[in-house]
């Protein structure tokens, strides 16, 4: 008799990517390890979606060569963190996965205490990843998240590029992998039962203080009461057509950027006002972070103010940006730098 189904739908998700993996750095196959095989973390919370991915991680990797590891990230931001971050990682120790390691992160307060905390957790997965010469890491973000981001991105009007959600390959050369975007949440779930894995609720997950968790517990549930099910369903294939739109018009403003500039290399208002507004947003998005704005805090809005500068030009001063970057028109050139 083979594995649930539910358990047969995450290993199946993990294998491909862990085929990916192999394909991309020329591996051979065959179950043989070494010094040289990659290794693949895991980030895991102890959550049921990243209970359910070490666990799909650890059988599957016995099959391949590829060395398997788990990552767990204490924020901090609860009493008794320590302790169940030391309990996921005896989780994940019990999976199989070598090396399992808690790293503690301190959580600041840019962007928000969401964004704070996941800009924290990345680091510490980069960290992590230089540290031990992990080949990628897997996160459990599944089609739900995905839906989530996508309207969290629309309420923003922050653009295409945040109705494209997550991307299944992301991070410094592919690095970050989300087998189970394709996937519920309720499918991971069911894995964790079928398999009788032990996990651990976040309560920030359900706190109505936290936009994600209002999203989650009201938000959705009232869009798919008001236009029936399939809502998730139909954000995540919203996601994927932006995203492929997107990275078009990305690779278009990648062109153009060269085709806007002086031989100083600073953009030329005549020539950026030639570009379709799309395209010019991008430029001018590019051009804004390369001096130093950071992109989680860099929105629609901050880039609207700047496009003014092009095509509303009235005389008006330097436009304050985040990072402590500065726009301002000087010249017939826009001229962006840290202030």
């Amino acid at each position: 008799m083979g594995p649930h189904p539910a358990v047969a739908a995450i290993r199946l998700a993990v294998r491909r990517v862990l085929h990916d993996v192999l394909t991309e750095h020329q591996t051979d196959p065959a179950p043989a390890r070494d010094a040289h095989t990659p290794l693949v973390l895991v980030a895991c919370s102890g959550g049921a979606d990243s209970m359910a991915l070490a666990s799909a991680l650890a059988f599957e990797a016995r099959k391949l060569p590829v060395r398997a590891g788990g990552i767990t990230v204490d924020h901090g931001l609860q009493d008794g963190s320590d302790t169940r971050a030391g309990e996921v990682v005896a989780r994940m120790t019990a999976l199989g996965l070598t090396p399992s390691e808690a790293v503690a992160v301190t959580v600041g307060r840019e962007g928000g205490p969401e964004a704070a905390a996941r800009d924290a957790r990345y680091a510490a997965l980069d960290a992590a990843a230089e540290r031990h010469g992990a080949t990628a890491i897997l996160l459990g973000h599944t089609r739900d998240d995905q839906a989530e981001t996508v309207l969290l991105g629309l309420a923003r009007g922050s653009g295409i590029r945040s109705l494209s959600g997550m991307a299944a390959i992301s991070g410094a050369s592919g690095r970050y992998r989300r087998p189970f975007l394709q996937l519920d949440r309720q499918t991971v779930r069911k894995a964790c039962v079928a398999q009788e894995l032990a996990v651990w609720d976040d309560p920030h997950n359900s706190d109505p203080a936290y936009t994600r968790s209002r999203l989650r517990h009201e938000g959705l549930p009232a869009l798919e009461k008001a236009l029936g099910k399939g809502v998730v369903e139909a954000l995540a294939r919203t996601a994927q057509l932006s995203r492929d739109d997107a990275d078009a018009l990305d690779t278009w403003a990648a062109d153009a950027e060269t085709r806007v500039r002086d031989e100083a290399g600073a953009l030329e208002c005549a020539k950026l006002h030639g570009l379709p507004p799309a395209v010019r947003r991008r430029v001018l998005r590019r051009a804004v972070i390369a001096e130093g704005a950071p992109a989680g805090s860099l929105f629609a809005r901050h880039i609207e103010e700047v496009d003014r500068l092009i095509t509303g030009w009235r005389g008006q001063g330097a436009i304050n940006l985040p990072g402590r970057v500065e726009a301002r028109r000087q010249g017939g050139r826009l001229v962006i730098r840290q202030g």
